[in-house]
């Protein structure tokens, strides 16, 4: 039974330490330590606020217009774009002005109220020259393509209405010329020459025979050839009229497609001058809108306001979205001009929101929207400052804002920064009282819950001053030192924290802790690993994953327990590898010997990776390859 525990030494004989001195420095003294670390404490800072502080963005990703919810998308998207245009320079050049003054003309023009009623042909004419503007996206030339296939279409329908009046009226004559032969129809057998219809009182019998003879009359090939022409021409009117309506309708949901988006898109001019052209190119009084019943445009009417969307609909809405617009920069306005840029800001960026390309948002001077832009900017800050809990910058951004913005809520601000600042300064109060009591372990886990508040706490820097000029700084040093002179590296990472800061700005010392726990933390995931393994019955895996590692760090104490622990459990695997070494290491090598140790240990631990690299070892030397 003793040859498990051979191979465990002769692992061990070749390995490292969990702590390697420099060049010059002298070996720790062969010294067990205790196993007395305590497992460590994981560690959830959260948030300073528990959730994000709340800034412009707006809690919905909706936004009302005449009771419709109006879906917003990507809130960050939309706040991206938001502060975009807060550096963008206002759209007041002469081009602009010409622009809004060309789309107000084309819809003065195309309007109900116009002199001499709506003109539609010298309203389409001024759309070309809206559309070469950059900022139109070349929206008028497709509501120009629109117009463009709307009116094709009518040419087509009128075209169809045409034939279908040529092919009645051929009917209607076919109709005539077959009522005439029918009652003109004679007897070609007996030569009388007179009317059928004048021999009613002498030759009423003939006359019968004559109309019931095959070839004349309602038998006559001709008139089933004139039933037919005319079953024939009915069904071309009828296909006429169904082509007729699926084109008018396909024209119409072409164009109010168009319509829908420029709504979703905020483009409400271009609804409206859309609108007035729809009812002035088909004045059927059919408005519906033609979308599918379960599609979100259908549920914007069905679901706010309970009623089927309709061209008109969407034109009160566009009406509606423009004068909320207007109203909101008005209030923007007036809430600046109090220097109460909390709440001017919501409402701009709701009046971005509803009329992003509409004039009294793209106008607005850009002094004003500077000041916008600086509120969020120290805003965005500010929020980067409590998540990095830096409290001393928050106090100067919060002081900052204040003044900037009168109406801005700090109650919440400033009671975290209040809390958490206090939190600190009582814990570096308190790790003082534990460190002249010489109690270690309390001092370092109150400096580090000071730490974890408040990172930048300018106390924490007077604290590691008391900590230098204290006899406990360096009695901990020197503790520090016996402990690493002694080998006795678990009991220097039980006491990291009050080691970490006693040791801070000697770089030999530095460096001798950063291996230990470095080493420690690779040694404990082996024991968790091994653990695992033993946890599933698998304690030659176990083992071998120890012994691996154990040729690393041959003066761990916990290491080797866990080892001698699994020896009993793995001997019979052991046996085999120990004879499989001592066969390989003879001289001269029994190669026979111990590939087939290495073969019975693959064969009990078929994972073994020690007994695959022994084999493979081994063939190489029996099958060396050919150069």
């Amino acid at each position: 039974m003793k040859t498990p525990f051979l191979l465990i030494a002769l692992a061990a004989s070749a390995g490292a330490q969990v702590y390697t001195p420099p060049s010059g420095a002298p070996a720790p003294n062969n010294v067990i330590p205790a196993d007395n670390a305590p497992a460590p404490r994981p560690t959830d800072p959260a948030s300073p606020l528990g959730e994000e502080f709340p800034m412009l963005d707006p809690s919905a990703e909706t936004i009302t217009i005449g009771g419709v919810a109006i879906p917003l998308g990507d809130n960050r998207l939309l706040k991206a774009r938001f502060e975009k245009y807060l550096s963008q320079p206002p759209e007041d050049g002469e081009e602009a002005a010409e622009y809004r003054a060309t789309i107000k003309e084309i819809l003065d023009t195309i309007s109900p109220f116009h002199e001499g009623g709506p003109n539609l042909q010298a309203s389409a004419k001024l759309l070309p020259s809206a559309a070469t503007y950059p900022g139109d996206a070349n929206l008028c030339m497709t509501l120009v393509e629109a117009l463009y296939r709307a009116l094709l279409s009518k040419r087509d329908v009128k075209t169809l209405g045409e034939l279908n009046a040529s092919i009645e009226e051929e009917k209607q004559q076919i109709i005539r010329e077959a009522d005439w032969d029918t009652s003109t129809a004679r007897n070609s057998g007996n030569g009388d020459s007179q009317p059928l219809a004048q021999d009613n009182k002498n030759k009423k019998g003939k006359n019968e025979e004559a109309n019931t003879t095959p070839g004349k009359g309602t038998s006559s090939l001709k008139y089933v050839e004139t039933l037919r022409r005319i079953a024939e021409i009915e069904l071309l009117k009828k296909e006429n009229i169904v082509r007729t309506e699926a084109q008018t309708l396909q024209t119409k949901v072409q164009y109010q497609v168009n319509m829908v988006q420029w709504f979703m898109q905020r483009r409400y001019e271009h609804v409206l001058m859309a609108s007035r052209f729809y009812s002035q190119i088909w004045k059927d009084g059919d408005a519906s809108l033609h979308v599918d019943k379960g599609s979100d445009v259908s549920k914007l009417f069905s679901e706010a306001l309970g009623i089927s969307p309709t061209v008109s609909s969407l034109d009160s809405l566009a009406n509606e979205a423009i004068r909320e617009v207007d109203k909101y920069i008005e209030a923007f306005d007036y809430l600046l001009s109090r220097d109460e840029l909390h709440s001017a800001s919501q409402r701009l960026l709701e009046a971005y929101a509803i009329g992003e390309y509409l004039s009294p948002v793209a106008t607005l001077p850009i002094e004003k929207k500077q000041r916008v832009a600086d509120y969020m900017r120290d805003i965005n800050e500010l929020f980067g400052t409590l998540q990095a809990r830096d409290y001393t910058r928050a106090r100067e951004l919060t002081a900052n804002i204040k003044a900037m913005a009168k109406d801005f809520p700090s109650s919440k601000v400033d009671s975290v920064i209040a809390a958490y600042t206090l939190a600190s300064d009582l814990s570096i109060e308190e790790a003082k009282a534990a460190l002249m009591s010489r109690d270690s372990d309390k001092a370092a886990e109150k400096i580090k819950t000071a730490t974890e508040i408040w990172p930048t706490n300018p106390k924490l820097e007077e604290f590691r001053t008391l900590m230098n000029n204290a006899g406990g700084v360096v009695s901990a040093r020197n503790d520090f030192d016996r402990l690493l002179s002694e080998g006795n590296y678990r009991e220097i990472a039980r006491r990291q924290y009050e080691f970490a800061p006693a040791i801070q700005g000697d770089a030999t010392r530095e460096d001798a802790f950063r291996q230990i726990m470095e080493n420690l933390t690779r040694i404990e995931a082996a024991l968790g690993k091994a653990a695992e393994f033993s946890r599933m019955g698998q304690d030659y895996g176990a083992w071998e994953q120890l012994a691996k590692i154990r040729e690393e760090f041959k003066d761990d104490p916990k290491l080797g327990r866990e080892l001698e622990l699994l020896a009993p459990k793995v001997a019979d695997f052991t046996l085999a590898l120990d004879k499989a070494h001592q066969f390989e290491q003879r001289t001269p090598a029994q190669t026979g010997s111990a590939l087939s140790w290495y073969l019975k240990a693959k064969s009990i631990h078929p994972q073994s990776e020690q007994a695959e690299e022994g084999i493979k070892r081994l063939l190489d030397e029996i099958l060396p390859e050919e150069q």
